[in-house]
């Protein structure tokens, strides 16, 4: 295993920027370089979390949402995926599945060490796929874990598991409307400035009919609604379905059994679902993603 030690976190303008020009230069490869990039001793910015709770509809305190530290270990994943050994092209690639463990909550006063690195290549029926995984650990403790699925396409359709037309869960338990400039608004607290969530015009050079929604904002509007009623130690699951074209009408269904949630946030017209996903709060499902 390689490491390498970076001293401050990457900066996301000129990657996003090398991803558009080297882009087309990259093929798909069937090895996978086992490199981690590590980042020590981050202090949390309060004015910037509070704003990542406001927009992401968390109240606003010194514990830190399950989600935020992808904000922290994001800039650290874009750097490997625009690395010249990592194997696709960072644009196109399809952000499939999350997973964050979460084994204790992070208090805004304490600082975190991340470490990123890809994982498991492996074919898929419409392509390849490929994790990142992102580790945060505090005094050598790893507190918390993501694993981020990415699917390389293969062919020009979407596949077929992405274009889920299930019915919707009964019982829908809110609903509220996802603002069209809400990818602008995630992308100045996030840094992700993907073109797919700026503009339409924008959207539509990368084969998008409209702008849609981050999915990692998604994910955590749809957590915050779950404030207050999760334990300290959980695992959060969840598969992207189909696109948020801005603006739209989203509904969140949700189900409790034995202590976890399964849950559903769907179009509020079409009943198709955008993002499907469930929350585990035993320890049985803490399991180590990746390398």
């Amino acid at each position: 295993m390689a490491s390498r030690a970076l001293h401050q976190p990457p900066s996301l303008p000129p990657l996003f920027a090398k991803a558009v020009v080297s882009g087309a230069l990259r093929r798909g490869t069937r090895t996978l370089q086992d490199t981690h990039l590590t980042l020590a001793s981050q202090a949390i910015d309060a004015p910037h979390l509070a704003a990542y709770q406001r927009l992401c509809e968390y109240r606003v305190g010194d514990i830190l949402p399950p989600t935020y530290l992808h904000v922290l270990s994001f800039p650290l994943s874009v750097l490997r995926m625009t690395e010249g050994d990592f194997p696709f092209p960072l644009l196109g690639l399809v952000h499939v599945q999350n997973v964050v463990n979460q084994v204790r909550p992070v208090r805004i006063d304490e600082t975190v060490s991340l470490d990123v690195w890809s994982d498991n290549l492996r074919p898929h029926p419409a392509g390849q796929q490929i994790d990142l995984v992102s580790e945060a650990s505090i005094d050598g403790e790893v507190v918390w874990s993501e694993t981020s699925t990415y699917l390389r396409r293969g062919t020009s359709s979407i596949p077929k598991e992405l274009q889920a037309d299930s019915p919707p869960l009964s019982g829908a338990t809110s609903q509220w409307r996802v603002p069209v400039d809400i990818g602008r608004k995630y992308a100045a607290v996030s840094g992700d400035r993907n073109p797919i969530h700026l503009h339409n015009l924008s959207a539509k050079a990368l084969g998008f009919p409209k702008a849609i929604a981050h999915g990692m904002w998604l994910r955590a509007r749809t957590l915050a609604a779950f404030e207050g009623r999760l334990p300290d130690l959980l695992t959060v699951e969840v598969a992207f379905k189909t696109p948020v074209f801005l603006p739209s009408t989203v509904e969140l269904a949700a189900h409790h059994v034995d202590g976890n949630w399964t849950f559903e946030l769907h179009n509020a017209r079409s009943g198709k679902p955008h993002l499907l996903g469930e929350i585990y709060t035993d320890e049985v499902h803490q399991r180590p993603k990746g390398g």
